[in-house]
């Protein structure tokens, strides 16, 4: 539609009913069923009292009530739904300033020709702009908070109001720019992924990955739960619970807990680990963890021979098979992220 035309791509996501609608066909449906869990979790926590020998009052039945319907409130889901599309809505006509503006889906975000665009609009949570932009290139990317009293927006400096005012500055190049730093990968089998926040290597289902694992001269074959590999974008997110893990281990066994390594987003350096490394003949745990600085790599060979894979960003349907034969050599990006600040 908008072929040899530079436009602005707003990207959107799907709210969790309109994810509920997808999956049961209707709204009415979705509420049955979310009923339907309730009863269910309500009855089985009555049967775990009686179980116990544990008389339930009716005050306790209300209370088991309540703490379910919680788990499946339905009128939160439209609420989040309704100011989401109004937002939305409002976003679109602050957009008004003589260049097309395309909605694009996020499910559509890997495969969309972002050359076409003069500035990428990203309406959402913090991970969606974790998500858009390793795809968009050199393109600025402009987060708006749809909702600031549900999201914290890190990553979502701008209020619906202030979006036009932002994508002005940026299509004048007048905005303030924060570059960030990404991690790359690249395989023996010419496949190559960026990442926002971190990588994951290993299995996709729950059996241990097979591999060799290579940094600073030092190569080992290892067993484990998958490697992770950070981003200091990346550092506060699932590396963060890597630490908690270890942090809360040596506190229950020595009393003291462990440093915790820290990196900013411009960092040209990032971090990783090995999640639950398992000695044993054949794999050893002496290599666990470590920092790739600019120009250095980290290498590793996989040993499985199905079911291995590399994802980003928590994204597992955009994966890279990474099964026996394949090797991966991660490293900082020379791309880097180019967010909108002011």
């Amino acid at each position: 539609m908008y072929a040899g035309t530079k436009m602005i791509a707003v990207i959107t996501r799907e709210t969790r009913l309109a994810g509920l609608k997808q999956r049961w066909g209707t709204a009415s449906q979705a509420d049955f069923l979310m009923e339907a869990a309730v009863d269910h979790e309500v009855e089985r926590r009555r049967k775990a009292y009686s179980a116990k020998g544990v008389d339930v009052s009716d005050d306790d039945f209300l209370l088991m009530e309540a703490s379910a319907e919680e788990l499946t409130d339905h009128s939160a889901y439209e609420e989040e739904d309704e100011t989401y599309q109004q937002s939305l809505r409002k976003l679109m006509q602050e957009l008004d300033v003589d260049v097309p503006v395309r909605e694009v889906d996020r499910r559509y975000v890997p495969n969309f020709d972002f050359d076409r665009c003069l500035a990428v609009v990203v309406i959402g949570q913090d991970g969606l702009v974790a998500n858009v932009a390793k795809y968009v290139g050199d393109l600025p990317v402009i987060g708006v908070n749809p909702e600031p009293r549900r999201y914290d927006g890190v990553l979502l400096p701008f209020h619906v109001s202030e979006a036009r005012a932002a994508v002005l500055r940026t299509i004048k190049q007048k905005a303030r720019i924060e570059k960030v730093t990404l991690a790359e990968v690249n395989t023996i089998s010419g496949q190559r992924m960026l990442a926002f926040n971190d990588f994951f290597v290993g299995c996709r289902t729950h059996a241990s990955a097979r591999y060799t694992l290579e940094s600073g001269g030092s190569r080992e074959p290892q067993s484990s739960s998958g490697v992770l590999v950070s981003t200091g974008s990346g550092a506060t997110g699932w590396m963060s619970s890597v630490f908690n893990m270890a942090a809360g281990i040596s506190q229950y066994v020595t009393g003291k807990e462990v440093p915790r390594l820290s990196l900013t987003r411009d960092d040209r350096k990032l971090m990783w680990t090995v999640r639950e490394p398992f000695m044993s003949r054949h794999s050893s745990a002496d290599n666990v963890m470590g920092m790739i600085n600019d120009q250095e790599e980290l290498v590793i060979g996989s040993q499985m021979p199905t079911n291995g894979i590399i994802f980003s960003d928590g994204v597992e349907d955009d994966f890279i098979e990474f099964n026996s034969g394949n090797i991966a050599t991660i490293t900082v990006s020379d791309q880097r992220a180019r967010l909108v600040v002011g």
